[in-house]
């Protein structure tokens, strides 16, 4: 499986993914900088976490214009799977790939530090190899992660499951506690913590390789039924 590691100017999370992906998934990953205009070859995208374009008008605002963004969005609408991890998650709702919107902190401050998580729907591409309600360590380093939405669509959030993980400690404000949430589709995720910080048990634990290995079982089976 190749995965697709997006980098805008200003993304500061891209070696920590690339890490993730091929030396604790030990599957292929490739940088692809944000002026190219083909995801060809490529079987997974991930949109790391940073300030691109040094969060200029609003975080993601910029990068949604980026040359790659309509190859996104396109790799999107085909169901492939699309990753995005803080920035890369404000970078999905300003492109419209999912709902509501990234803001600032309700402390103002910046936070950095280990987040308890609770995963609320294990039957995604992403959350398949976790356990209904388990309880997950996942780094956070924001300070635009508070989640907001209106009513009606944290409605519907709720109503088709799309809520995936939620802050048992809500460290920023979010609406609902809400840390990660999928499109309808359920090939789209957006997340504020770093599962990538969490794939060794070296530098604090292994939490955040379930997501990985979940987006590879998940590829793995379509691969062979396509055959």
């Amino acid at each position: 499986m190749k995965f697709a590691v997006i980098q805008f100017p200003g993304s500061n999370c891209d070696l920590d993914m690339l890490h993730a992906i091929q030396d604790a998934l030990g599957e292929e990953a490739a940088y692809v900088w944000h002026s190219e205009e083909s995801l060809e070859g490529f079987d997974a995208v991930l949109l790391p976490g940073g300030f691109s374009y040094g969060d200029y008008l609003r975080t993601g605002a910029i990068a949604k214009f980026a040359r790659i963004m309509p190859e996104v969005v396109r790799f999107a609408e085909e169901g492939k799977p699309v990753l995005g991890i803080c920035n890369g998650f404000q970078i999905l709702t300003e492109s419209g790939l999912l709902p509501g919107a990234l803001i600032r902190n309700n402390n103002l401050h910046f936070v950095c530090k280990t987040a308890p998580l609770k995963v609320e729907n294990n039957k995604t591409m992403f959350t398949r190899l976790y356990d209904q309600a388990e309880e997950i360590q996942i780094p956070i380093a924001h300070g635009e992660g508070n989640y907001y939405c209106d009513e009606t669509t944290l409605a519907r959030l709720k109503e088709q499951e799309q809520i995936v993980f939620t802050y048992q400690d809500n460290p920023n404000g979010s609406v609902a506690d809400i840390a990660g949430i999928v499109n309808e589709r359920g090939n789209v995720l957006g997340m504020m913590p770093h599962p990538e910080r969490a794939v060794e048990a070296l530098v604090g634990g292994e939490d955040g390789l379930k997501l990985f290995q979940s987006i590879l079982k998940t590829w793995k089976e379509v691969a062979q039924v396509a055959k």
